[in-house]
């Protein structure tokens, strides 16, 4: 039997409304980000660089799309590791016809995979967050409190302390109330949707969670609080760094202009793994490209003007085009004389000659993977 002090479970199986257009044709976690990443390749850097040799990432919601990117994971393995880290997909069609029912749920179909693992401590991840972490810290300080659950947080703005799972906490850092996504939140502590648990108590909890005709079957709605309900001790980690959720449109744009206003972390010593990280390019920026604080993946061809904009590979830009904190996804044709402003264009969209892309309330304007735009404002021709 294989054992391990601890494994990794990815949820990445939510349909991402809120990211819609974007998530229309593919899982919120494979969304691209940075210029040349997804979303997913956060949580699963993290794992590797953290030693953990066995993930397991759970899909459901336009799964193949994840299936695509992540294959068979080999493109995760950290160079020069003596720790080879094991990524097995786990899609909700696996056991039955039904589907994951939460994300508790998602865990609960998926026993088996753990069992087999026997690990003593289960990660829980969700696989729609931007933020660098070394896991071994969370789970050292689990293990010193004997905690069941250990839970990693930080504080958000309160406007947006609605959107989590909400807690307070003693001096020591224990837990002792929590609410999921409340309509007067008590503290903007915020749950960051990473957790630490003991297999045993999970597992248990889980059985029971599944025993409950009016659970639904979620973490933070039914596992979190009947765990603090039965007395368990629950902790708190928190965490200094930067982290987002960039589960909306206006969270993912204001991420992205994050790359140039935070040092995320130093890339050399905690680098983003990624599908074609192996993958070299010749640039492609022409005499004509003006490009002033942007990121532009070298397989574009630029030979407009971008000004604090992230730009993907295989995009193409013509002459007399002037992008302004924008973000153009991968293989976007984007023609002459065109002007975006505060927008991300999807995969693949087609910008025609002369077209205007901006928002006159200063809202961040979507173009989904694949549309059209005509020469008239937002006008999309065909999908």
């Amino acid at each position: 039997m294989i054992t391990n002090d601890c494994i990794a479970m990815l949820l990445a199986g939510g349909e991402g409304r809120r990211l819609a257009p974007l998530t229309d044709h593919q899982a919120k976690p494979a969304v691209p980000f940075g210029g040349r990443c997804r979303i997913i390749d956060y949580s699963l850097s993290n794992c590797v660089h953290s030693g953990i040799s066995s993930i397991g990432v759970l899909t459901q919601y336009k799964a193949q799309s994840l299936h695509d990117h992540i294959g068979d994971g080999t493109a995760w393995e950290k160079e020069g590791s003596a720790v080879r880290s094991s990524i097995e997909l786990l899609p909700s069609s696996r056991i039955g016809t039904e589907g994951y029912a939460g994300t508790a749920d998602a865990l609960y179909q998926n026993l088996d995979y753990i069992d087999r693992l026997s690990p003593a401590n289960v990660l829980v991840l969700s696989g729609d967050h931007i933020y660098r972490m070394d896991y071994r810290e969370l789970l050292d300080s689990h293990k010193r409190s004997g905690a069941t659950a250990t839970l990693t947080v930080k504080p958000v703005p309160w406007k947006e302390a609605g959107r989590f799972g909400i807690m307070n906490t003693d001096e020591q850092d224990q837990i002792i109330d929590f609410t999921e996504k409340p309509i007067r939140p008590m503290s903007n502590l915020a749950s960051m949707g990473i957790y630490m648990f003991k297999w045993a108590d999970l597992r248990h909890a889980l059985l029971e969670d599944h025993s409950d005709p009016n659970s639904s079957r979620d973490f933070g709605k039914d596992i979190i609080p009947r765990m603090l309900e039965a007395g368990n001790r629950l902790m708190a980690h928190r965490f200094e760094g930067y982290w987002r959720d960039v589960g909306t449109v206006q969270s993912l744009w204001e991420a992205h202009m994050d790359l140039f206003d935070r040092e995320m972390c130093d890339e050399r010593q905690w680098p983003v793994l990624t599908r074609d990280r192996k993958h070299s390019y010749p640039s492609f920026l022409t005499p004509h490209a003006v490009v002033r604080n942007s990121y532009i993946h070298q397989g574009s061809y630029i030979e407009g003007s971008a000004y604090r904009s992230v730009v993907f590979g295989g995009v193409s830009v013509g002459r007399g085009t002037v992008f302004r904190e924008s973000v153009i996804m991968p293989d976007a044709q984007i023609g002459r004389n065109v002007r975006i402003i505060r927008a991300i264009i999807g995969e693949g969209a087609i910008i025609e000659d002369g077209a205007i892309i901006d928002s006159l309330d200063g809202e961040v304007t979507v173009i989904g993977a694949g549309e059209r735009v005509g020469a008239r404002t937002g006008f999309i021709l065909e999908a």
